[in-house]
């Protein structure tokens, strides 16, 4: 269940805990909470294009450029296109976040009570227990179809990459 060394943080390894997640496999269901502390699952996702994104915490400069780059551009292109941010922040200050920003396009989650989702796609620092920065578009199938596991945790993600890969499955590709 442990992987050594996938990612780092300023260099230094960090111990990522579950399973790496793969294209083409059936993305495993998880329990996290709304800022209403209310258990939500991504079943309720069904038939929707989802874009999940795990990041550390919203209250960092590169978490916060990634949710608000995703929220202008993924959440715009179709109706179908569900945009999920996951982090360990508590969910109230996952909503002050969001409330301050404008983020109206992308729903928060706080995976800080059980850690489902965190071990069920292999980003849950073992070390920080925080998340790691990934990025996963699901089909509405369910099946993943775009994975990316930023290796350095200070660095953002692909955008162009995670942006063609929403495109195809909106222009089926």
């Amino acid at each position: 269940m442990e992987r050594v060394g996938v990612i780092t943080l300023k260099g230094g390894a960090l111990t990522l805990l579950g399973e790496e997640i793969k294209v083409g496999q059936t993305a495993p269901d998880f329990l996290v909470l709304n800022s209403d502390l209310e258990e939500k699952s991504n079943k309720e996702l069904k038939g929707k294009i989802k874009v999940i994104s795990s990041v550390p915490s919203l209250d960092t400069p590169i978490c916060d450029l990634q949710i608000k780059r995703f929220n202008d551009e993924a959440a715009e292109m179709s109706k179908d296109v569900s945009v999920t941010f996951i982090s360990m922040d508590l969910p109230f200050a996952q909503k002050r976040f969001c409330d301050i920003f404008s983020i109206k396009k992308v729903k928060t989650f706080s995976d800080h009570k059980d850690a489902d989702f965190g071990i069920k796609f292999g980003v849950l620092i073992k070390e920080l227990r925080l998340l790691s920065r990934a990025v996963f578009i699901i089909d509405q199938d369910n099946i993943v179809q775009y994975v990316e596991y930023v290796k350095e945790i200070s660095s953002p993600p692909d955008y162009d990459a995670a942006l063609d890969a929403i495109r195809k499955l909106v222009q089926g590709v």
